[in-house]
This record gives structure tokens, C-alpha cells and sequence, in this order.
């Protein structure tokens, strides 16, 4: 074996076998998550836009966009979501031959993520009516995405552990 004309040493090919396990241990382990990375990115950018679409709901007076605006965009958001969520779990069904089921997950992890993230998503518009300041918005997006983020690979690292 050669890199650049130069024969490599057995340590510098053990080294790249190792390399190379990794990256397909750590592939599989992200395609056997019961959603696939498009679905984990469309989840993750829901609950960023969730916030934002709710304080324009819920704001006073027109904010940004008139009340109309902002209810037809989270209609159309959560369609959308509803739709590519069904669309990965047909998937994860044909993958695996078994239904997409969240029950089977820890109570641990899904617990807090089931009681806190809808009272973040929602919590952070009322307290944004409640001030007018639009940085509830902000963190309430934020903190949503890294919620998503994390359940994602706890998710990961549970399969692992399984796996």
C-alpha cells in the first residue's frame, strides 16, 4: 500500500483501518435511528420555527406579519411536519419490518423531553405577548433545536448501547 509514493508503515495501515471502522460504526449507528437525517433536520428546524410562528399568533397586535399570515404559516408548517413525519415512519416500517413506536424508548429521556419541550415551545410566545420583547422568541427557537439535537443522539447513543 502506498500514500504519495510512499509505502506506508503497518502502524500507519492499522491506523487507517481503525479510522475507517469508526466512520462506519458511527454511519450505521446514524441510519439506524428510527428517523432518517432529512427528518431529523426537518424536526429540528419545526421546533425552531414553532416559537416564532406561535409569538406571531399570540402577539398583541400584527407583528412582523398580520395574525392571518402567521396562523396559515404554522397550518402549513404542521402539515408539513404531520406529512414528512408519516413518510418516515412508513420508512422506518419497510426498514425494519416493525412500527415506529416512542413507548419503547427509556422513560428517562422521553419523559422530560415529552413535558418540556411542549411548555418551552409554548411557554416562550406567552412570555414574549407578556413582554413584547422578541428574545423570548429567540431562546424558546434555540433551546428547541437543541433539544432536538440532543434527543437525536441520546437516541443514537442508546442504539448503540443496544446495538
Amino acid at each position: 500500500m502506498e500514500s504519495n509514493g510512499v509505502p506506508l508503515t503497518p502502524e500507519q495501515a492499522r491506523a487507517a483501518l481503525a479510522d475507517t471502522e469508526r466512520v462506519r460504526v458511527s454511519t450505521t449507528a446514524l441510519t439506524a435511528t428510527p428517523w432518517p437525517t432529512w427528518f431529523f433536520i426537518t424536526l429540528t428546524l419545526y421546533a425552531a420555527a414553532l416559537p416564532i410562528a406561535l409569538g406571531g399568533i399570540v402577539a398583541d397586535r400584527d407583528w412582523l406579519l398580520p395574525r392571518s399570515a402567521w396562523m396559515a404559516t404554522m397550518l402549513a408548517i404542521t402539515a408539513l411536519y404531520a406529512a414528512l413525519f408519516s413518510v418516515a415512519a412508513k420508512a422506518w416500517r419497510e426498514k425494519t419490518g416493525v412500527a415506529l413506536r416512542m413507548d419503547v424508548l427509556p422513560k428517562r429521556a422521553t419523559l422530560p423531553l415529552m413535558v418540556g419541550l411542549p411548555l418551552l415551545l409554548v411557554g416562550g410566545p406567552y412570555a414574549f405577548r407578556a413582554t413584547g420583547e422578541p428574545v423570548w422568541l429567540v431562546a424558546a427557537s434555540l433551546i428547541g433545536a437543541a433539544v432536538s439535537v440532543g434527543f437525536h443522539l441520546t437516541f443514537v447513543r442508546l442504539h448503540r448501547r443496544t446495538a
